[in-house]
C-alpha cells in the first residue's frame, strides 16, 4: 500500500490556499484605482477575467485537494487541466500585456501566483503520472488473479 500523494504539490494547494486571498484583494484594489484611465475592451476584459479566475480557482483548489489527498485521478486530472488551460494563460497575460497599466505590486503578485501555478503544473504531472501507472499495474495484478483463480485446477 504505497502512498501516492504528493507532498510538494499538498504544500503548495496549502500556500496557495492562503495566497489567493491576498492576490484577489490586492489586484481587484488596483483595478479600482486604474479602472478610470483604462481602455473600454481592457475594462471588459479585466473584469471577466476577474471573475473567471475566481470561479475557476475554487474549483481547481478543490480538486487538487481531492485528487491528491483521496489519490483520485480524474480530479486531480481536472486540477492539471484547470491549471494548464485557463489559469495560466490568464496569469501570464496579465503579467505581461503592457496595455494594462501594470502596478509594481500588481507585477509582484502576478509573478508569485504565477509561480504557484507553474510549480503545480509539474508536480501535478509527476503525481499523476505515477498514479495511474500504479493504479494501472493494480488493475493488471487484479485480472491476473482473478483469471488464476477461474483457471481450472489439472488433475
Amino acid at each position: 500500500c504505497e502512498i501516492l500523494s504528493s507532498l510538494p504539490l499538498q504544500m503548495s494547494l496549502y500556500f496557495n490556499v492562503y495566497f489567493f486571498p491576498l492576490w484577489w484583494l490586492i489586484t481587484v484594489a488596483i483595478l479600482y484605482l486604474k479602472y478610470p484611465v483604462l481602455s473600454d475592451y481592457y475594462k471588459f476584459i479585466l473584469v471577466t477575467i476577474m471573475i473567471l479566475v475566481s470561479l475557476t480557482e475554487l474549483i481547481r483548489l478543490y480538486l487538487g485537494y481531492v485528487g491528491n489527498l483521496l489519490e483520485k485521478v480524474p480530479e486531480l486530472a481536472g486540477f492539471w487541466l484547470l491549471t494548464l488551460l485557463p489559469q495560466l494563460p490568464i496569469i501570464l497575460f496579465l503579467l505581461f500585456n503592457e496595455g494594462l497599466k501594470i502596478h509594481s505590486l500588481e507585477r509582484a503578485v502576478h509573478i508569485i501566483f504565477a509561480a504557484f501555478l507553474s510549480f503545480q503544473v509539474l508536480a501535478a504531472f509527476f503525481t499523476l503520472r505515477r498514479m495511474v501507472n500504479t493504479l494501472a499495474t493494480r488493475f493488471r495484478l487484479t485480472e491476473f488473479h482473478c483469471l488464476e483463480e477461474q483457471r481450472p485446477v489439472p488433475g
